[in-house]
């Protein structure tokens, strides 16, 4: 068991350095194991694919088997194949870039993203990490729980915006409750706004979809036409999702 934990640190060390290859030293100090076991778990994560190093085998880097079990866990997933088709319905209507998260711990993990075609727009990928104090999608998802729940601050300010104290954000979800949806005004990304809309498909709500825009394409009229189409669209989305059976598998 040990050995497995070990193994799966190492994986998640190496997925969040992203770009940034790893010395053999850095994650054996990281993880605090012996040089020699580190060498010899990233040998075998390097034969199954989980791993890959450089042409002098000094630099370490997460592996393609890594894209495709995570390909996987979408291609799977009942709920990511309900949701996109509705996000295309959103991003034709709406010409910007509409998205679908998961609430993971004290982050949304990206499952689902619609670009914009304009020349201003919010580059996401698939995968991205958010925490969830600071975006659209985690503020959705934290205002479908209770304010006892939210960890305690201070939390990691990204931008200037971004509400970094307990009190802050508290206040933040009422209001994201009282309207219903939740907005983020450059708390994540400068210069993006994003609009947030939790799935209530499973309670407390776990994903939630979102529109974000560029500060410099929003306007009022544009962001009331927004908030219809994306309530418009999960209202379809939950409408759509079958209700759980006998056999249905309930991932925790």
């Amino acid at each position: 068991m040990k050995s497995a934990a070990r193994t799966v640190e190492l994986l998640e060390v190496l997925a969040a350095r992203g770009d940034r290859p790893a010395r053999l030293q850095e994650l054996a100090d990281e993880l605090q194991v012996p040089r020699s076991s580190m060498y010899a778990l990233l040998q075998t994560l390097i034969s199954r694919g989980w791993v890959r190093t450089d042409i002098t085998g000094s630099l370490y880097g997460i592996g393609i088997h890594a894209l495709l079990t995570g390909t996987s866990y979408l291609d799977t997933d009942p709920r990511v194949r309900v949701v996109r088709p509705y996000l295309d319905e959103a991003s034709q209507a709406l010409g910007e870039t509409i998205h679908m998260g998961r609430l993971d711990g004290r982050d949304v993990a990206y499952l689902a993203t619609r670009e914009s075609h304009e020349y201003l727009r919010t580059i996401s990928r698939v995968g991205r990490r958010l925490p969830a104090h600071a975006g659209a999608l985690g503020k959705a998802l934290l205002a479908e729980r209770d304010d006892a729940e939210l960890p305690e601050g201070p939390y990691e300010a990204l931008t200037p915006h971004t509400r970094t104290t307990h009190e802050e954000l508290a206040a933040d979800l009422a209001g994201t409750r009282a309207r219903g949806y939740s907005i983020d005004r450059e708390e994540g990304v400068l210069g993006i706004v994003g609009f947030g809309f939790a799935l209530r498909y499973d309670s407390p709500a776990q994903d939630a979809v979102s529109c974000s825009v560029p500060v410099a394409r929003l306007t009022p009229s544009h962001e009331e036409r927004i908030v219809v189409v994306m309530r418009e669209v999960r209202a379809k989305i939950e409408a759509t999702v079958p209700a759980a059976s006998g056999a249905a598998v309930h991932w925790r």
